[in-house]
């Protein structure tokens, strides 16, 4: 062989990456190879791998007779839609997937060419943890990426697909970017796995029932995304992309619209006259943005507040809204964590804010209590405080107490903020202002039942409605619901050069 016929050998091997077919999990599914899923990732033949050539360096316990070109990760850069990404692809049929120093080298390169060039970074991640071979050298490997992780926080969007085995130090890097999604039945990820759960604390659990998608997108709210196979994912995150820009210095691409008659008689019947009915957010959402252009964040995580990103005239807008149809859409531990960590990243990326408030207040009792809802209640609070993106609340419903001021009241800089006629802003429902405020009143009265239920009245008369919150200013506007597409495209596109600046600082200390 000639030296041409010997690179074109070393570059074919290199394509094959451990030489492997698909990897057939437990639960009978096959698994795409890690170039598969680059290849229905990226837009054809736009992929430019870099490091197909790159072996480790390891030659302790035999070792240094296995070699695969790549070491268990393909890195590259390529477009989706026409938009440059940076991009690994973990290969499991090498090593496992494990993380070498070389390994690490190649990843920590492509999140370097990533900040310098401002686009984001898509990791595939299918791996086995560190490799344990190379000891400390595979630890420092991932604190490399974890310090790069940290540093593009905010400064370009940094995506995570788990499509295998994602265990011990490997966590942490998905843990810092913006979004995980994870694949059903051929997805985990634990900090110990179940060998060392059992011998510790001696619990019998499988890996799915201890870091299986459904766990981590219903109960720890890590992941928040889950698909069915590794195509829906793919799929997935394409989307998820398109409604972000490419970095921390650029808008969202707006897609092109006409205006015509915005109205949208829906609205108009979708909240119950009664205080007490819930109803579905996710209706008024769909009523208001462009059709079928929403993507909701942690569907199955903290449902009393719904999250998620929509386009209105085809400007992407990144949305919080209380649920109504789940614990009457209080704001809790879960809940609150959930928004601040949505809102954060919209702000990141100069992406607007819709606010749907229909909130009675804080979720009451000691399981919140002692599990810290000031603590993450004040999340919420800093996180829509701090953000200087356009910001616009409507009130469909209830705004009662400090729930009120968190959910991006006039108070807290939003920019403009609408109430429907059916919205009722007070300290506290009517009932139970009643019963404080006319307490001795009630107690007295011949029949204290129908005393109660007039001073119900007298005080909802007063409270219970916008006008009051109008007549001071922290309503902008009353406006019908049918109008409210119409206001709020308006409203966007006022805002769109808003120019907002935070004193100067290191950082903020938001209460964690």
């Amino acid at each position: 062989m000639n030296k041409r016929d010997i690179l074109i050998d070393k570059l074919d091997k290199a394509k094959l990456g451990g030489g492997q077919k698909r990897i057939d999990t437990q639960h009978g599914k096959n698994k795409l190879t890690a170039r598969e899923r680059l290849d229905l990732l990226l837009d054809k033949n736009s992929f430019e791998e870099i490091g197909a050539l790159v072996k480790h360096r390891s030659s302790d316990f035999g070792m240094d007779k296995i070699h695969f070109p790549g070491d268990g990760v393909v890195t590259g850069y390529g477009t989706i839609s026409g938009r440059l990404v940076y991009v690994f692809s973990q290969d499991f049929t090498v090593f496992g997937g494990s993380l070498s120093e070389t390994h690490a080298e190649k990843i920590c390169k492509i999140m370097d060419m990533a900040m310098k060039n401002g686009a984001p970074v898509i990791g595939l991640n299918d791996s086995g943890g560190a490799r344990i071979q190379e000891g400390v050298v595979s630890l420092g490997g991932y604190a490399d990426i974890f310090y790069r992780n940290t540093l593009a926080s905010g400064v370009i969007p940094q995506l995570s697909v788990i499509m295998g085995p994602c265990a011990g130090g490997a966590v942490y890097s998905p843990a810092i970017t913006d979004f995980i999604l994870m694949v059903e039945d051929t997805s985990y990820m634990f900090v110990t796995g179940p060998n060392v759960v059992k011998t510790v604390t001696n619990e019998e659990v499988s890996s799915e029932d201890l870091g299986g998608a459904s766990v981590h997108s219903e109960k720890s709210g890590v992941a928040h995304l889950t698909s069915a196979n590794d195509l829906e994912a793919i799929e997935d995150i394409k989307k998820l992309l398109s409604y972000m820009p490419q970095n921390c210095e650029e808008h969202p691409h707006k897609i092109a619209y006409e205006l015509g008659n915005e109205t949208r008689d829906t609205l108009k019947t979708i909240v119950p006259e009664s205080a007490n009915q819930p109803y579905d957010i996710r209706e008024v959402i769909n009523g208001i943005i462009d059709e079928e252009t929403f993507f909701e964040i942690h569907e199955k995580f903290a449902p009393n507040i719904v999250v998620g990103f929509g386009r209105l005239a085809g400007r992407s807008i990144g949305i919080v809204a209380n649920q109504p149809a789940y614990l009457a859409g209080v704001l809790d531990v879960t809940s609150s964590q959930k928004g601040a960590r949505f809102v954060r990243f919209c702000d990141c990326f100069n992406i607007p804010l819709l606010v749907l408030e229909d909130v009675p207040g804080f979720l009451p009792g000691t399981d919140q209590e002692w599990n810290a809802i000031i603590t993450n209640g004040a999340k919420l609070l800093y996180a829509f405080s701090e953000a200087t993106v356009p910001r616009i609340t409507v009130i469909t419903r209830k705004a009662y107490g400090g729930a009120y001021d968190v959910m991006n009241s006039k108070h807290i800089g939003a920019d403009m903020n609408f109430a429907w006629p059916s919205a009722e802003i007070a300290v506290m429902g009517a009932k139970g202002a009643a019963e404080i405020i006319f307490r001795r009143e009630i107690a007295s009265a011949e029949n204290p039942t129908e005393a109660l239920n007039e001073k119900e009245t007298e005080y909802a008369e007063i409270f219970a409605n916008p006008y009051r919150a109008a007549e001071r200013g922290f309503v902008d506007e009353v406006i019908l619901p049918e109008k409210t597409r119409e206001k709020l495209i308006k409203a966007f596109a006022m805002l769109e050069n808003k120019v907002a600046t935070l004193p100067k600082k290191k950082h903020g200390n938001i209460p964690m």
